[in-house]
């Protein structure tokens, strides 16, 4: 076993074509930078990486890239994201200068509310009846028709090979699929027949084909959206979900669109930062933590002293509250952020922040999103730069881990459980499910410029562990000046609210974090809970990045927490 991750780890550094390395300080995990002249992709697997490579190389820009790119991710990658699922893509186009986001958030379908409502939690979170509308087969589609430069059957090419040669199991995908052996086994015979190979699970170093995903994206390929949303596909999707208590509608698929919009914006220490808008909440908790503490001086030293620890806990624990409230599928939820990081209320939540008797714990989402604080949220995060500047940073998901379970016969296609991550219990809730609407999610693609140029583009799979490492990224980047490698290689930490009120809230680590450090948090009013060995991946997503040097060269950073490569050339 140790043999064959060194060579796995040694595989996905040699795809690759470096051209210079960072010395960078010692971090419990260790990150290797790779810097090329001409384009970078950053990926959940080597073969995806490589595969958005190749479209660059062939004349494609950064988003022919990112549609082979997003596909191929979900050939190799089948418990976390793909044409099942949804998308949220930001767009840095270099001729203009502006940033676009592509939101492809998974919808609800035409069910009826009070019955929906009523059903059990479970029958929500696994199988059809917590199948949402996919949006990313539509948002790639609609990114690739206004931007793209090949022809979209060229930039889906890729993928289709790689469903029908195999993607190769790394041992961390063989982690992945062992600690989900019980929902492949659970009773969906389309899933178990894909990826349980023989009835059993996949081994370290084979490969793992899906032809029925390769024909399915063969006509995608070649009728575009309605390669999709419409024809063969849809109608195994519907007939599936009708038959065993879904909601979906031939309807519902024809009709849904992608949205082209303006991503959230905040100003920090002369940087200005773009992350994707609502409904994605994740932005909006870690830029609004941010714009409190960016007059912080952090005691001059490393961000992860119990001292820094607990007073970012404390900003944290009185902004949660306000963008759960604030902030989903609605037309005020962007003013309201802009409310949130205005002066008077950022001396507001300081204040509260940093009295001499914390503000009340409340959980971000009561009474909503029973797995919200699952470890296991699947999602994945990809990065793109092309020769041009221009950039895609992306974040892809089907919710929890191989979605809801399900696979429509004769499609290939793991369907997402979106409809998880909706509230039931207060009508009035920005969250509260209806029919069309997009559940909210923490996801937060984020491109950070400086004098108008992009200085880096950054992001992170991890459920709700995504807007803290977002937040411990961009803070030690931007206000200690730290190089990302190290950002990205120290130990990750995450604060969980308190379930009732009066219990402590819990601040969560990788086992790296010092024992001393550990032992001053309790002391301070934090349970602290240690989950994992740094590096596992696990709990703590793999943050990947992409960094644009003064000298024209781009620097991709592939953090090994997951089966992340970065291949540049």
């Amino acid at each position: 076993m140790k043999i064959t991750r060194l060579l796995f780890t040694a595989l996905a550094l040699a795809v690759a074509l470096p051209l210079s390395t960072s010395v960078a300080a010692p971090t419990p995990v260790t990150v290797t930078p790779v810097t090329a002249k001409h384009g970078m992709v950053v990926a959940a697997h080597p073969q995806a990486a490589e595969a958005g490579v190749a479209v660059l190389k062939a004349g494609g820009n950064a988003i022919d890239a990112a549609v082979a790119t997003s596909l191929a991710v979900g050939v190799a990658e089948p418990y976390g994201s793909g044409l099942g699922g949804k998308l949220m893509l930001l767009y840095y186009e270099a001729k203009s200068g502006k940033t676009y986001v592509v939101d492809g958030m998974d919808a609800a379908g035409s069910l009826d509310v009070a019955a929906y409502a009523k059903r059990p939690v479970e029958d929500r979170s696994y199988g059809y009846g917590s199948v949402c509308v996919p949006g990313l087969g539509a948002a790639l589609w609609t990114a690739h028709q206004k931007w793209g430069v090949k022809k979209f059957a060229d930039d889906v090419q890729p993928a289709i090979a790689l469903a029908r040669a195999g993607f190769r199991i790394l041992p961390k995908t063989r982690d992945f699929f062992e600690e989900q052996e019980k929902k492949l086994r659970r009773g969906d015979a389309e899933l178990a027949r894909l990826y349980l190979p023989g009835g059993q699970l996949p081994a370290e170093n084979t490969l793992l084909a899906n032809e029925d995903l390769a024909r399915t994206m063969e006509l995608y390929a070649r009728g575009g959206r309605d390669g999709f949303y419409r024809g063969p596909t849809a109608e195994a999707i519907v007939r599936a979900s009708q038959q065993a208590g879904g909601v979906l509608t031939l309807a519902d698929l024809a009709n849904y669109e992608a949205r082209i919009s303006e991503p959230l914006e905040m100003d920090f220490r002369g940087y200005h930062i773009l992350s994707s808008p609502p409904p994605t909440q994740g932005p909006a908790l870690f830029l609004t933590i941010m714009k409190a503490l960016e007059t912080e001086t952090f005691d001059g030293g490393p961000l992860r002293t119990p001292a820094n620890l607990d007073r970012i806990g404390r900003v944290w624990r009185v902004v949660s509250p306000l963008v759960s409230r604030a902030v989903g599928d609605a037309a005020d939820s962007r003013a309201s952020f802009e409310k949130l990081i205005s002066a008077d209320s950022i001396r507001d939540i300081r204040a509260k922040a940093f009295a001499s008797k914390p503000a009340g714990v409340t959980a971000i989402f009561p009474n909503d999103n029973p797995f919200y604080e699952s470890p296991m949220a699947a999602t994945t995060h990809f990065l793109v730069a092309d020769a041009a500047g221009n950039i895609v940073c992306a974040t892809q998901s089907q919710s929890l881990h191989f979605g809801a379970g399900v696979v429509p016969p004769g499609t290939g296609v793991v369907m997402n459980d979106s409809m998880s991550n909706f509230g039931y219990v207060e009508p009035a809730g920005v969250n509260y499910v209806a029919p069309g609407k997009r559940a909210r999610s923490t996801i937060s693609p984020s491109i950070v410029l400086r004098d108008g140029k992009p200085v880096f583009a950054i992001g992170i799979p991890g459920a709700a562990r995504i807007p803290t490492a977002m937040l411990q990224g961009l803070l030690d980047r931007l206000a200690l000046n730290r190089p990302l490698v190290e950002a990205i290689g120290d130990t990750r930490v995450h604060y969980v609210p308190a379930a009732r009120a009066g219990e402590p809230a819990t601040f969560e680590a990788e086992r790296s974090f010092p024992a001393a450090d550990a032992e001053a948090l309790r002391k301070l009013g934090w349970k602290v809970v240690l989950p994992e060995e740094a590096g596992r991946g696990r709990h703590f997503g793999g943050l990947n990045a992409i960094e644009f040097n003064a000298d024209g060269s781009l620097t991709g950073y592939a953090d090994p927490r997951r089966t992340n490569a970065a291949v540049g050339w």
